[in-house]
């Protein structure tokens, strides 16, 4: 079967569509879930104009120069702010050293949900962590957070279609979000434009999973992004005129006893005819409640199967990727993905 990612407009749930609409994009999205795990959406609702601005905002940002850039650098541990290229490796999130043990040449600028926008409860600051806005670009901020509320907006959307897709009660995957550690990460693939030899295994981003429930990916029309097909082999995906990219996270593919999977994907350095263009990306990652216990639904287990996965929190699963990505440590714990990766054809 020939690779392709599926195009669903997801409207019938954006405008409250009939319930004979919201059964055939639920169809759709279950059909795409098992098969390729990325899907393209249209009728998603987020205004021209906001996407836009989300974009000259990264310009802003990402345009300045690499000192200035560097002053809203954090540690390691903490998941916001700026991360220069070549400080991550997201290939050991799944416990694979990559073959040059070259770390990952994009820069990105991640915020997300604060402990402080849940008063009411008692959440760990390491996973709800405050952010980190650059006040040397005062139109940051206010271009991205609109943009960060569309996009969770088209999360939770997603979750909805999930349940249905599934055949699930309502509350059984939304149920996990109600504080969820939800991260948005700008990515500008930094190398600087032109001419330049490469050796084959210079990477943008290494081969990673994502770790939450779903991924909304706002994207340039430039290639580079590839994902793993059921095949064996890595296959270039880029967004149609105003589509999102949805891809499905490690907790979701926990909760459905891998029927449907957290696809593997990368970036490879964006290069023509010798020349390397530019590429931006936004991933806004919802991954649900750090204390949300998961493992795998009932009915996604038939019978005569078992769970493949003991039961773990999100943000056990999440301090594990992490620490592989952006402090180096290898997770150990990802058996199942790494097997994957050595498994793929280059």
């Amino acid at each position: 079967m020939a690779f392709h990612v599926p195009q669903i407009d997801i409207s019938p749930y954006v405008n409250d569509g009939s319930a004979e609409e919201k059964a055939a994009v639920a169809a759709a999205v279950d059909t795409a879930c098992r098969e390729v795990g990325f899907i393209q959406i249209v009728g998603h609702g987020i205004p021209t104009d906001v996407s836009a601005g989300l974009a000259s905002a990264m310009d802003d940002f990402f345009g300045m120069d690499l000192d200035a850039k560097k002053q809203y650098r954090t540690p390691p541990s903490v998941n916001r702010g700026y991360a220069p290229p070549k400080t991550e490796s997201l290939s050991l999130s799944l416990g694979v050293e990559s073959a040059s043990r070259m770390n990952d040449f994009f820069e990105a600028f991640n915020i997300g949900d604060s402990a402080g926008m849940h008063p009411d409860l008692d959440l760990p600051k390491d996973a709800y962590t405050e952010n980190v806005w650059p006040d040397s670009v005062p139109t940051f901020e206010p271009k991205v957070s609109t943009y960060y509320e569309q996009a969770r907006r088209v999360a939770q959307t997603m979750v909805d279609i999930f349940e249905d897709a599934l055949g699930v009660e309502e509350g059984t995957l939304s149920g996990l979000t109600g504080h969820s550690i939800d991260v948005m990460r700008m990515n500008n693939y930094a190398l600087p434009p032109g001419e330049i030899e490469l050796d084959g295994d210079l990477t943008g981003m290494g081969e990673h999973t994502d770790y939450g429930i779903v991924t909304v990916l706002w994207a340039d029309q430039v290639k580079g992004l590839q994902v793993l097909g059921t095949d064996g082999g890595w296959h270039d995906v880029a967004p149609i005129d105003g589509a999102l990219l949805i891809n499905l996270g490690d907790v979701t593919a926990r909760l459905t006893n891998e029927k449907w999977m957290s696809t593997l994907h990368r970036v490879k350095p964006p290069i023509v005819d010798g020349t390397i263009e530019r590429r931006r990306s936004a991933a806004f990652f919802h991954d649900g409640d750090y204390d949300a216990v998961v493992a795998p639904l009932a009915v996604c287990i038939d019978e005569g199967e078992h769970a493949i996965y003991e039961p773990i929190t999100v943000g056990e699963h999440i301090a594990q990727k992490l620490a592989g990505s952006r402090a180096g440590k290898k997770n150990t714990t990802a058996v199942r993905e790494a097997a994957r990766v050595g498994a793929a054809s280059s």
